[in-house]
């Protein structure tokens, strides 16, 4: 239920109960913690993400993304571990740009926040019965 991008983070899925006036809901949405190195992020603020206990986290699977790709397992997984090199080394030089994830979000800097914004069909393509909770969430 989750996947650990060494160096940079782990995105999750949670669920959480949220109570309306008349029905409890229990929605499924995406969750990013950050998890890089704190000399990348000098002067930066970026929220605290409790990812629970129970849900299970692996490492990025570079032979998936291999076949998928065409590349040699240790070509992908260069490349994925010297871009979120040069990222930290960007956010380490103040240069916030924004990291965008195919079919998830986009990691950016604002006002010296950095945040993960999950794009829309991200979320509800996990949750179709209370997808606007979990919008509103996320």
């Amino acid at each position: 239920q989750g996947v650990l991008l060494t160096g940079l983070g782990t995105f999750a899925m949670v669920h959480e109960r949220f109570n309306d006036k008349e029905k409890a809901y229990v929605v499924r949405r995406p969750v990013f913690r950050l998890e890089m190195d704190v000399l990348y992020l000098q002067e930066l603020t970026f929220p605290t993400v409790v990812i629970p206990g129970d849900v299970q986290i692996k490492p990025l699977n570079y032979r998936l993304l291999s076949r998928a790709t065409s590349l040699p397992w240790h070509v992908v997984e260069g490349c994925v571990q010297e871009t979120i090199l040069l990222y930290s080394f960007q956010l380490r030089n103040r240069h916030h740009l924004s990291f965008a994830f195919k079919d998830i979000g986009v990691l950016s800097c604002e006002d010296n926040a950095l945040c993960m914004r999950f794009y829309h069909e991200c979320v509800t393509g996990l949750e179709s019965k209370a997808s606007w909770i979990a919008l509103l969430h996320t």
